[in-house]
């Protein structure tokens, strides 16, 4: 089989956990983080190279948490995601800007490290075994000659992925009958109530599919992402301090703009993360179960 890069986004504050680097919080039994199960079962799948994006400030930490361990299973290294890291006349178009550019900006920074088909997932979300075997055969697998970019996203099941302590933002999704990604829409605020998952006055199926951001690329995208980057940058308002460059809505756009082809990668694997605080406690639980069950012996 070919070769394949996880890239793992870690440089976000996690707010919402209150505080703490919330990736970097242990959930196992010998103070691993949510990263070790991913990695673990990116290398089982197949993956032999990995990618942190952190910011720049944590990367002493981060490395003793988990980056120096790492290294000595898997090639490693590291791409810096900072709110500076732009062209010049943007930094002066946004002189007071705090929150970070996104999940968009955040594969941009990979750009000169990685040059291979990759797989990109969140740092704090635990995604199953299945979900880097079904990616890593696409990724590796030969890919047609085709007019529109070439991409994947590996679908979750809704009800599989939501947090019993607080509305989530999910993307949900429409398959077309080819497997493919046909729509994409953000929706914050999903709770799961009387047997439904709902979003306000919305109500949303339990089996809905569901975007994780699970993607499969390739490098010809990192030339999207760039273009798409300035695009959003030059149109933003001057006064917008919180609008993110994120990768559901750069793939939705794409989608309808006919300039790419994502092909559904399907999972049935329970999601888990660390969203809230009281999360936590399910996660170590899931952890356990999951050990016990003789996955990951030898971690």
């Amino acid at each position: 089989m070919g070769t394949a890069t996880l890239v793992i986004m870690a440089a976000g504050i996690g707010s919402r956990f209150g505080g703490g680097i919330k990736q970097l919080e242990p959930v196992g039994p010998n103070g691993e983080i949510i990263m070790d199960y991913s990695i673990y079962d990116a290398c089982k799948a197949g993956f032999d190279k990995v990618v942190f994006v952190i910011r720049e400030d944590l990367e002493k930490d981060f490395r003793q948490v988990i980056g120096n361990r790492i290294a000595k299973k898997v090639n490693v290294e590291y791409a810096f995601q900072e709110i500076c890291d732009i062209p010049d006349k943007y930094k002066e178009k946004f002189p007071n800007r705090t929150k970070p550019w996104g999940t968009g900006q955040a594969v941009l920074c990979c750009r000169e490290v990685v040059k291979e088909p990759f797989l990109v997932i969140n740092a704090d979300d635990y995604y199953g075994r299945e979900a880097y075997e079904e990616a890593y055969k696409y990724l590796t697998s030969p890919q047609e000659d085709r007019d529109r970019q070439q991409a994947a996203m590996v679908g979750f099941v809704l009800e599989n992925t939501l947090s019993e302590n607080g509305g989530v933002t999910r993307g949900i999704c429409k398959v077309d009958e080819n497997g493919m990604l046909s729509h994409i829409m953000e929706t914050q605020g999903i709770e799961k109530k009387d047997g439904f998952a709902v979003s306000g006055e919305k109500k949303i199926a339990l089996d809905s599919p569901v975007s994780m951001n699970m993607w499969g690329l390739y490098p010809d995208f990192f030339d999207t992402l760039d273009k798409g980057f300035f695009e959003f940058l030059e149109n933003l308002n001057e006064n917008n301090e919180k609008s993110e460059y994120l990768l559901p809505t750069i793939m939705g756009e794409l989608l309808e703009q006919n300039k790419i082809d994502i092909r559904v990668l399907k999972t049935h694997d329970k999601w888990f993360g660390v969203t809230y605080k009281g999360d936590k406690e399910i996660v170590v639980k899931s952890v356990q179960q999951l050990i016990e069950a003789g996955l990951y012996e030898g971690l």
